[in-house]
């Protein structure tokens, strides 16, 4: 029996794939949508029986991030499996389907008030793209990545096979470290079909502590100083905009009378011209501008050395969780890119951050390392040739080829 049939026998939905779905410019020959777990294990058991390159498709929000698969023999899109399967709300939990948008996933556990601590800055964005990609926004300073609010997970592995960890209990850890291997493993480990986070209530108030700072090093004191005192941010963020000029923001949250007090002494420590409103300001959380994405992972203390090392072209966004992004706008050269990458990388170093290009034009990104020194490499390609003996999930998107 030919793949495409199998994969129908199967599947309700599958058909030949366009062009215009091409992973990075590499098109799928079929796509397949499964409508719910078990008919996407059985996908995935067919591709396995036919050898097939298999690649996950969710709302392709970051699609284009990391490297091309060598070959895309099947897309499995998500996009059918968007339920919320259940919200606990008594045990601050909420269960979904991989293909579920995030927006979506807050909209229903808003009604319980209560929210998943994870702001993620692109619209579109699904349960499984944002674990896949450990996608997190300035939250991540007190509520953590994905990695660390995921508390179950399953997955479909490359034989077809379906494998569980965790549970739907917040002390429930059986399994745990599944559900973080998983988070920001781009595909290559398992196709992921549900998952369940841990929530908090939401806050029955906020503010948006912000000002304008001098320079690199008024910035790194102003974060130090925050830090160092009793406010508790939710979120922190140093930003840069045209002309290099930069700006801090604080989020703090909960009750009126606490956030009040805190916001005053955040208004203190950045000075005269700090303002505090209940609206985030303009692009908060989002990320910077640019045709180069590259993810920095900066520690504090690196801060002024990170801002040291931008070119003048870039733009940046900087959590005080030490992680942040950069963008290099189109009309720098793939040697400048390589260039400035270098710099950022050397000036990282040091504190033992990184830099990874996260997308780039197809002639930069053939011009450079996208991923750079990866001390754990050898033990990733374990970890890949147990999950995925025959290197079939999303080939060569990851790391060293992974």
């Amino acid at each position: 029996m030919q793949a495409v049939d199998a994969l129908a026998k199967v599947c309700a939905d599958v058909r030949p794939g366009e062009p215009e779905e091409g992973v990075l410019g590499v098109a799928p020959r079929w796509v397949a949508a499964p409508a719910d777990a078990s008919e996407a294990a059985e996908v995935m058991r067919v591709a396995a029986e036919h050898g097939l390159a298999v690649v996950p498709r969710g709302g392709e929000t970051r699609l284009d991030w990391g490297l091309p698969p060598r070959r895309c023999d099947l897309l499995v899109d998500t996009r059918r499996l968007d339920r919320v399967v259940e919200h606990a709300a008594g045990d601050l939990v909420v269960t979904a389907q991989a293909g579920l948008p995030m927006r979506r996933l807050a909209e229903t556990v808003a009604e319980r008030g209560q929210r998943l601590s994870l702001d993620v800055p692109l619209p579109g964005s699904t349960v499984g793209g944002t674990i896949a990609t450990g996608a997190a926004g300035p939250l991540r300073l007190l509520y953590g990545a994905p990695r660390d609010l995921v508390i179950g997970i399953t997955i479909v592995r490359a034989d077809g096979r379906t494998a569980r960890s965790g549970g739907k209990v917040v002390k429930n850890v059986a399994g745990y470290d599944l559900g973080r291997l998983l988070c920001g493993s781009y595909g290559t480990l398992g196709l992921i079909v549900e998952a369940t986070f841990r929530l908090h209530p939401l806050p029955s108030a906020c503010a948006y502590v912000t000002s304008p700072v001098a320079d690199a090093g008024a910035a790194c004191e102003a974060v130090q100083a925050i830090l160092h005192s009793p406010v508790v941010p939710s979120a922190l963020q140093c930003w840069t905009s045209s002309g290099q000029s930069l700006a801090l923001g604080v989020l703090l949250e909960g009750v009126p009378d606490g956030v009040a007090a805190r916001a005053a002494r955040v208004a203190d420590l950045l000075g005269s011209r700090a303002s505090i409103k209940e609206q985030a300001p303009e692009g908060w959380g989002a990320y910077p501008d640019g045709t180069t994405l590259i993810e920095v992972s900066a520690p504090p203390a690196s801060l002024t050395d990170l801002l040291g090392a931008l070119p003048p072209e870039a733009t940046a966004v900087w959590s005080a969780a030490g992680h942040g992004h950069v963008g290099l706008p189109a009309q720098m050269s793939a040697g400048d890119v390589a260039r400035a990458l270098e710099k950022l990388r050397g000036a990282l170093a040091p504190h033992h951050g990184g830099a990874v290009v996260c997308y780039a034009p197809e002639g930069v990104r053939e011009a450079i390392d996208l991923w750079g020194p990866v001390p754990a490499l050898s033990l990733m390609r374990r970890v890949k040739d147990q999950f995925d003996p025959d290197h079939r999930l999303s080939p060569g998107r990851f790391a060293g080829g992974i």
